[in-house]
């Protein structure tokens, strides 16, 4: 019973931390959404403080006796294992920061999102440059408070995906590479003809809006725990599992790109709201890594929102929906939404080749990291990495090196969590056909609870509990692999391109 008592004494006071990171994420939802751009300095001033709080209750004296007390405790229950590693993890990186400069830190990184806004919707790399500079600088005064084994980088990526590593990512990476290669030169052989000057034409904003809600109620969205809403770039954030917030933006003279991006947010939202209730209070109602979090968005995405089965049901809605597509096929229009061809906004590029664009990131973000090229060569090293890479090269900055978010908070370590994602989810997609034999018969239905179960069984129900090399494992009864991912590319387009 003194045990029993002890774990609800420790839910209570994990409360209060979650609920202060519920209010910051609220504050930074608003700032991204709806706020006013001359209320960026007070709002900083509120995220500073509430940041402040929440970093006495992670490096308090009561955190570290009940991380004492439950560290001395034989038998613990996996919840409350979890519970306990995941909070000593976090108070040792946390307490190793003077509180002054972590505050410090999170003023500059909200004016640093503020000044990239700017930047990016003026092209003007200036104006970001002396904001990022100093979020580069934080990062690497903290690695120096964490320290580091190996490389640099390794401290961060362990923030997003525990347990990987540089030396991990690029052997898989590598073969991850020149699989996507080996596919690209054999679709540059090909004689298929894909066209796609089709979803090029004028889609009036309210009607993209209103069939990406009807898709995203479809595939288990819930709007009564969730909104969609509009911002500069697509994100998801959520204050527990009864309010998840999905974002977009949408072009009018291009269907797919808001389409996908709320597919693909709603991935992550369904995610966070499938959370269980008992999590609630022990940090643990969120992904289990950066990385998982991915696959599940990817998954929705492209492994069903790519799927010819799934726009068997879905077109016919679409041209009834959209004038613009009454005289386009739907093998057209399906391999039209799979074209591949090289580009530079990586929200926007097709399936084989998103993963070029996040080995470059990663490329990029280890050399930053390291201190071998500074921020102000990132324009130009940018530029160059896309040309060898993909063969383009951006004729400005917002479509170049300003087009993510995630650098203006000081997100590094992030960005391999995207290919990481793609991995994951053709690993767990393999596992599902075996468990739902007819898997893409129940898409071409537009039946969506059966495979929406399975993922609440497997992955979602689990939240943070597991790390992701033990998650795999316990689904699929593997180590990660890329072979998984690599094979339903071959596959896919091979059909495609014909080859």
């Amino acid at each position: 019973m003194e045990l029993q008592n002890k774990i609800k004494e420790f839910k209570d006071y994990l409360s209060k931390i979650e609920y202060l990171g519920n209010a910051l994420a609220l504050a930074d939802w608003d700032m991204r959404v709806y706020m006013p751009k001359k209320g960026v300095d007070s709002r900083s001033e509120m995220i500073s403080y509430i940041s402040g709080e929440m970093y006495k209750l992670q490096t308090s004296d009561e955190m570290r006796e009940y991380l004492e007390y439950f560290e001395g405790v034989e038998g613990l229950d996996e919840v409350t294992k979890a519970m306990v590693k995941n909070c000593r993890k976090n108070y040792d990186q946390t307490k190793k920061i003077p509180e002054e400069r972590y505050r410090e830190f999170v003023k500059v990184a909200s004016k640093s999102g503020m000044a990239w806004e700017e930047a990016k919707e003026k092209g003007d790399f200036s104006i970001f440059q002396p904001h990022l500079e100093k979020v580069v600088d934080f990062k690497r005064e903290f690695i120096g408070y964490w320290g580091y084994k190996g490389d640099k980088y390794n401290t961060l990526l362990d923030l997003y995906e525990p347990g990987i590593t540089v030396e991990k990512l690029d052997e898989v990476f590598g073969k991850l590479r020149d699989g996507i290669v080996n596919i690209l030169e054999k679709i540059k052989k090909s004689k298929a003809e894909i066209k796609s000057d089709f979803f090029n034409k004028h889609f009036p904003k309210e009607q993209q809006e209103a069939f990406s809600v009807m898709i995203l109620k479809k595939l288990g969205y819930d709007f009564d725990a969730g909104r969609l809403d509009e911002s500069v770039h697509p994100f998801t954030t959520d204050f527990g599992n009864k309010d998840v917030r999905i974002t977009t933006h949408y072009y009018e003279n291009e269907f797919r790109s808001a389409l996908f991006s709320c597919i693909h947010e709603g991935g992550h939202g369904i995610y966070e709201q499938d959370m269980p209730d008992e999590l609630e209070g022990t940090l643990l109602d969120t992904g289990a890594s950066m990385g998982i979090h991915e696959s599940q968005s990817r998954f929705y995405e492209n492994i069903i929102g790519r799927s010819l089965e799934f726009w068997k049901y879905f077109y016919p809605k679409a041209q009834k929906n959209f004038s613009q597509f009454e005289e386009v096929s739907l093998e057209d229009f399906y391999k039209g939404i799979n074209e591949v061809k090289p580009s530079l906004i990586r929200t926007e590029a097709d399936e084989l080749t998103y993963s070029l664009h996040v080995i470059i990131r990663y490329e990029i973000e280890k050399e930053l990291v390291n201190g071998r090229v500074e921020v102000k060569d990132l324009p130009k090293l940018w530029n160059e990495k896309y040309k060898e890479y993909l063969g383009v090269e951006p004729s400005n900055h917002s479509e170049g090196v300003l087009q993510d978010v995630h650098w203006s908070d000081g997100s590094f370590g992030y960005f391999p969590s995207y290919a990481l994602g793609n991995l994951y989810g053709a690993q767990f997609l393999n596992k599902m056909l075996k468990d739902i034999p007819d898997f893409y018969g129940k898409i071409e239905a537009g039946d969506f609870k059966a495979i929406h179960q399975w993922l609440i069984e497997n992955v979602h129900k689990h939240g943070a509990v597991y790390e992701p090399a033990e998650l795999i494992k316990k689904v699929t009864g593997e180590e990660l692999k890329a072979d998984y991912f690599l094979e339903y590319l071959y596959n896919k387009y091979s059909k495609i391109y014909n080859f």
